[in-house]
């Protein structure tokens, strides 16, 4: 699986026009969210304990949680298997434990499509996704701050400071302008159309993983972790 941001987009994009209608630009809607699994003590223990099992690199944990029949992909055959081949728990440089926790630090939502039952979803991003606005070329500002940025790097001039909305990208993935500074940012479009950049983990594309999970009698097990519209 490769690692960069770009890639992970690029095919997402085609099942995501299956999911969701087409629609102009919008630049700096409001979308604040909603985190629908709060309420729910046993969920918010389960996440916790989950995120905490991915920090330590608990695999027997975090493989004791995921479904015998996982969702893998709309061409990729369920079951752990195939979850382990292509997210690699079993080394501790996997994709999974990076981008597992990074969608469980954001806010959950509820979620269905007719691909799947309902389900406690997180990031928050895509079942939340107004239906209005085209979820290709847009993302979510998912912190309440955000510093723009008038070129890649921390010590360039600060152009606005955004939260909590969405906003037209050009380039998901853009190196810092230090060569020996390994960040990541996001090439955006401002209200008035000019250029800027934030943090790539300030914001998140609603065709991204999302992080599936349902309550069993056995406790919450995560039952897909695929991107939008799979």
């Amino acid at each position: 699986m490769k690692s960069s941001r770009t890639a992970r987009l690029l095919l997402p994009a085609l099942f995501a026009a299956l999911l969701l209608p087409m629609a102009a630009p919008a630049q700096e809607t409001q979308f604040v969210p909603r985190d629908e699994g709060a309420a729910d003590a046993g969920w918010v223990r389960f996440r916790d304990r989950l995120l905490t099992a991915l920090q330590q690199r608990d695999r027997k944990f975090v493989l004791g949680v995921i479904d015998r029949n996982v969702r893998n992909g709309l061409e990729q055959p369920r079951g752990l298997e195939e979850f382990r081949r292509q997210w690699g728990p079993d080394a501790d440089d996997g994709p999974l434990w990076r981008e597992l926790a990074r969608a469980l630090q954001l806010p959950s939502a509820w979620y269905r499509h007719d691909q799947m039952p309902r389900s406690l979803c997180a990031p928050y991003v895509l079942p939340q996704w107004p239906a209005d606005v085209d979820p290709h070329g847009h993302g979510a500002i998912t912190v309440r701050q955000t510093e723009v940025r008038s070129e890649p790097s921390g010590n360039s001039a600060i152009r606005a400071g955004i939260g909590h909305v969405i906003v037209g990208v050009a380039d998901w993935e853009v190196a810092d302008r230090d060569a020996d500074n390994r960040q990541k940012w996001v090439l955006i479009r401002l209200r008035d159309g000019s250029p800027g950049y934030v943090p790539e983990e300030h914001i998140r594309s609603p065709i991204e993983q999302l992080a599936c999970f349902r309550r069993t009698e056995a406790g919450w097990r995560l039952t897909s972790f695929l991107a939008a519209g799979e």
